[in-house]
C-alpha cells in the first residue's frame, strides 16, 4: 500500500521533537517531506485541515503479545513490536519472517526474536539468522533467564549484532506461581505472593551482565522503587540501559485487586502504593524511557477463574494514549516527553525510521483531539478480548485520523 499522491495536513499543532508548534506537514512517497509554519500544499496534494488538533507521530508499542489491528488503530498505534511468546514461539527465522510481513499493508509489525529455543532459558536460538529475517530485537519473553551463563552469552551475542535485549525482570526462583506482591493486601486476600525484591534482584544481575558484555539492555517493565533506583544508577554510569512501564503500574496499586477482579491480574503483579508513586516520579525524571500497552488480550476462558488461577494480562492498546495524556494533564510530564515515551524512544531502540515528526522519516501520523472525553467500556472495545482494568473509567484523548506511510487508516 503506497501513497498515491502527496498529502498535506494544515492548521495543525505539530508534535515535533522540540515541542509543539503550529503549522502544516507535507508527506510524499510515504515520507515526511516538510513541516513547519511556512509549509503549504502544492497542486495535486490531498489536503486535510487539522482544525488546530495535535498531529503526532504514530505510536510504536514496544512489547505486545498479540497483533490486534482494530485495537491498535483505535489507539493510534502504527507499529508494534511483538513479543516472542507466540504459539509456536518466535525462535526460528521462518517464524520471524512470517510475523515481520503479517501486518502489511496497514500496520508495521516488528518481531522480537526469542532469546532461547522454546523460550526455555537454556539454549540460545538462531539470533543472527532471525535478525536477517526481520527481528528488531531479542526478548526473553514472559520469563527471566535464570542461568547467568546463558544470559551472558546472549548479551555478548546481541552486542556483536547491535540488537537490543528486552528482558522480563522477575527472579523466577522467588516469584514461582505468585499472583500478587507480598504485603498487607496479598495477606488479607490470601493470595500466593512474591516479594517485590524479586524484580530488583533480576534487574541488578542483568545490568551487571550487560555491562560486562557491552550490550544494550531494555527492561520491559520496571514497577518497584528499588528497580527504578537501579536503572537510574546504571544510566548515571553511562550504561546503555533503558526501561519501560505500562499504564496499569502507574495508574493502579495492589488495592485494585481487593475485589479479586481478574482483569487486575497482570505480570508483574500490581505493587504497593509507594511503588506506584515511585513509578510516577521515574516517568517524570526521565528514568522511564518507554510507556507501552503490554497488550495481552485474554478471553473468558483465561479470566473467569479464581484470581490466582487466572492468566495474567490486559488489553491495553486502546487505552494507552489516553492514560499517557492523563500524565500530561496531571503535569507529571509534558506532551513532548509523552511522545518520546510512546514513539521516539521505541523507534530508537528498535532502529526503525519513524517515531518523530522529522523530515525524511516514515509518515506514520496520528491526528489527536487531546481533550475529547470518553468512557472506557469493555463491551465496546475493538480488541479481541475485553480484559481492561480501566472499565467504566473516564478518559480524555481520542485519535481522529491515522496514517501509515502517508496512507489513511481507519481510526
Amino acid at each position: 500500500m503506497k501513497q498515491a499522491r502527496p498529502l498535506t495536513i494544515t492548521n495543525a499543532q505539530l508534535m515535533t521533537p522540540g515541542g509543539v508548534t503550529a503549522g502544516a506537514l507535507r508527506c510524499v512517497d510515504g515520507l515526511i517531506a516538510a513541516l513547519g509554519a511556512d509549509v503549504a500544499a502544492e497542486d495535486g496534494d490531498e489536503v486535510i485541515n487539522a482544525r488546530g488538533k495535535l498531529l503526532a507521530p504514530g505510536i510504536i508499542d514496544l512489547g505486545v503479545f498479540a497483533v490486534d489491528k482494530p485495537a491498535f488503530h483505535f489507539g493510534g498505534i502504527t507499529r508494534a513490536a511483538l513479543m516472542p511468546d507466540q504459539s509456536p514461539p518466535l525462535d526460528l527465522p521462518s517464524r520471524v519472517n512470517f510475523i515481520a510481513k503479517s501486518g502489511k499493508p496497514d500496520l508495521w509489525v516488528h518481531p522480537l526474536a526469542a532469546a532461547t529455543r522454546g523460550l526455555e532459558g537454556r539454549e540460545l536460538a538462531e539470533i543472527a539468522l532471525m535478525q536477517d529475517a526481520g527481528a528488531r530485537g531479542i526478548a526473553t519473553g514472559r520469563r527471566w533467564i535464570a542461568d547467568s551463563g546463558v544470559m551472558l552469552r546472549l548479551l555478548q551475542y546481541a552486542a556483536m549484532l547491535d540488537l537490543v535485549v528486552v528482558t522480563h525482570a522477575e527472579d523466577g526462583g522467588l516469584t514461582g506461581e505468585a499472583a500478587a506482591t507480598a504485603g498487607e493486601i496479598a495477606t488479607r486476600l490470601g493470595l500466593p505472593a512474591a516479594p517485590a525484591e524479586a524484580e530488583a534482584l533480576a534487574i541488578a544481575r542483568d545490568i551487571a551482565l550487560a555491562e560486562l558484555a557491552g550490550a544494550r539492555l531494555h527492561i520491559r517493565q520496571v514497577t518497584t522503587a528499588r528497580g527504578f533506583d537501579l536503572v537510574r544508577e546504571a544510566k548515571a554510569r553511562g550504561l546503555p540501559v533503558t526501561c519501560g512501564i505500562t499504564p496499569a503500574h502507574f495508574m493502579l496499586s495492589d488495592l485494585a485487586t481487593a475485589d479479586f477482579r481478574t482483569f487486575t491480574r497482570i505480570s508483574p503483579p500490581l505493587r504497593a502504593e509507594a511503588d506506584r508513586q515511585a513509578a510516577l516520579a521515574a516517568i517524570g525524571d526521565g528514568t522511564v524511557d518507554v510507556i507501552a500497552s503490554g497488550h495481552d488480550p485474554r478471553g473468558p476462558e483465561d479470566k473467569r477463574l479464581p484470581f490466582a488461577d487466572a492468566a495474567p494480562g490486559m488489553a491495553g492498546a486502546e487505552t494507552l494514549l489516553a492514560m499517557v495524556l492523563g500524565l500530561v494533564r496531571d503535569e507529571v510530564i509534558d506532551t513532548a516527553r509523552a511522545f518520546d515515551c510512546l514513539a521516539r524512544n521505541p523507534a530508537r531502540l528498535l532502529g526503525v525510521p519513524a517515531g518523530a515528526l522529522t523530515v525524511g522519516l516514515e509518515a506514520d501520523l496520528a491526528l489527536i483531539d487531546t481533550d475529547a472525553p470518553w468512557i472506557i467500556d469493555r463491551r465496546k472495545m475493538e480488541a479481541t478480548a475485553d480484559n481492561t482494568p480501566f472499565d467504566r473509567q473516564g478518559a480524555q484523548g481520542r485519535v481522529l485520523g491515522l496514517w501509515k506511510g502517508g496512507v489513511s487508516l481507519s481510526a
